[in-house]
């Protein structure tokens, strides 16, 4: 009789992979669910359970070509390995040929496969016991020679078979146990983490675009902040973005109650559950301990220009990771701009040229990480909430009262600049512009025609080379 967990994890598997294992079987081969979607299928009892993942992966003791014969679409995505891809109805299915691995000289591939018929020989190369746990949505039968549902009930995170070899495998799989420590809030089994910093000449191997896309999963769990604490008491962060390391122990002032490291996690977890988001949370005061002085007059640290600093450094880290070109420009300028010292004596002149300084794209998210900003100081932070809330009101009453915020907005453009001063194309007109957009930022009455025009001329007077 099939038990609960083989009933639970039978009725989330979709139509197209038991069609799958159905032909194969047809066949007289052998279908078997595996990989994350079965692991995320045994939680989802759970209340911080994560949501059962959309690829489904299967494995078979067919071999790659038979797999070919069997269906009419079938993509050799690597084939190499034993992997290839059947579309169903417009969807792609992984379905891989049960296989052995040699040694891993590069710290990610195997150098060599060879094709197995057990499935507890493939089930032994697989990275830890949670995600070594199959199921034949046939028979309905589960099969877990590692005792990971066991661990899966214990929340705890177990290298199948001896951790270092598994992690000296593949040197991402202990950035992978970092990850999942967040994102399935797990536990790491003793034995398990102590193989990783013995492993981590491996790790070193590991491609920027890897680490970032797992870092970019990472941010997508309630707390991601477990799995940085993971990097940094295991070697990883040193490695990876020895930047953030200098925070740990970075005493704040008076008005939080983390020292920067600290207040930086709490951010992350404080943020909404954006990738981008959460970088710009991890990062916005990662230019403090280079900025931090002691107040003589107060005796208090301060860390003045520490988004300015913070921002420079955000930059190099973010290209050294392969983030693209517009995730690193977002996550910098949000650095750059987290500092938000609205106070109610501001003129509506100030809340424009603050709105025109940090780009209105920016607003949403400036305000999302300023709140975020003011929950993790750890202390009563009810006035910051308070600002930021009113600076939010005013913004959103300026910009709907039409206020001028780039020079697209002025009421004279660059042509019509030329044409009625003879000007040409060039610097001068540029600055022209900005002088104007200066102008009417400052007074919105200025945005006329006529006067934009008699303000040019005056500058051109004045400003004659």
């Amino acid at each position: 009789m099939p038990s609960a967990d083989s009933l639970r994890l039978s009725g989330t598997i979709p139509k197209a992979v038991r069609t799958i294992c159905n032909r194969l079987a047809e066949r007289g081969f052998r279908g078997w669910v595996v990989g994350g979607s079965v692991r995320d299928s045994l939680l989802s009892g759970s209340e911080s359970a994560p949501r059962v993942e959309n690829d489904w992966d299967v494995a078979t003791d067919a071999r790659p070509e038979q797999v070919q014969a069997i269906f009419n679409r079938v993509i050799p995505t690597g084939i190499e390995h034993g992997t290839v891809t059947v579309l169903l109805d417009g969807t792609g299915y992984e379905v891989t040929t049960l296989r052995g691995e040699t040694s891993y000289s590069d710290g990610r591939r195997p150098d060599s496969v060879h094709f197995v018929d057990d499935i507890v020989a493939d089930l032994a190369r697989r990275d830890f016991t949670i995600n070594a746990i199959a199921f034949d949505p046939l028979s309905e039968q589960l099969i877990d020679p590692f005792g990971g549902q066991e661990d899966l009930k214990l929340r705890i995170l177990r290298a199948v078979g001896e951790p270092l070899e598994r992690f000296n495998e593949d040197g991402l799989r202990v950035l992978r146990a970092a990850r999942f420590v967040a994102t399935l809030e797990v536990e790491l089994d003793p034995k398990t983490a102590r193989a990783i910093l013995p492993s981590l000449d491996t790790y070193r191997k590991v491609s920027a675009e890897r680490v970032r896309d797992e870092w970019v999963k990472t941010m997508k769990a309630q707390h991601p902040s477990r799995a940085f604490e993971v990097m940094r008491e295991h070697g990883l962060l040193a490695i990876t973005a020895p930047e953030l390391l200098a925070s740990v122990g970075c005493e704040q002032n008076r008005y939080h109650a983390f020292d920067v490291w600290g207040h930086a996690m709490a951010c992350l977890d404080a943020c909404p559950r954006s990738p981008t988001l959460r970088m710009a949370g991890l990062l916005h005061d990662v230019g403090k301990p280079k900025s931090r002085a002691k107040s003589e007059k107060t005796g208090d640290y301060t860390f003045y220009e520490h988004e300015r600093i913070g921002a420079e450094m955000a930059a190099p880290m973010l290209s050294r990771l392969r983030f693209s070109n517009e995730e690193r420009e977002r996550i910098v300028a949000l650095v750059r701009h987290h500092l938000i010292c609205y106070d109610p004596s501001w003129s509506d002149s100030a809340v424009r040229r603050w709105v025109r300084r940090v780009s209105p794209e920016l607003l949403a998210d400036l305000y999302a990480l300023g709140a975020a900003d003011a929950a993790a100081k750890g202390r009563d932070a009810s006035e910051d909430v308070k600002n930021l809330k009113e600076l939010e009101q005013r913004v959103s009453e300026l910009l709907a009262a039409g206020a001028v915020l780039s020079a697209r907005d002025l009421q004279v453009d660059g042509r019509g600049l030329m044409d009625a001063l003879g000007l040409a194309p060039g610097p001068k007109l540029g600055e022209i512009l900005r002088t104007l957009l200066d102008k009417v930022v400052d007074d919105p009455a200025l945005n006329d025609r006529e006067t934009l025009l008699q303000l040019a001329k005056e500058y051109l007077l004045t400003n004659q080379t």
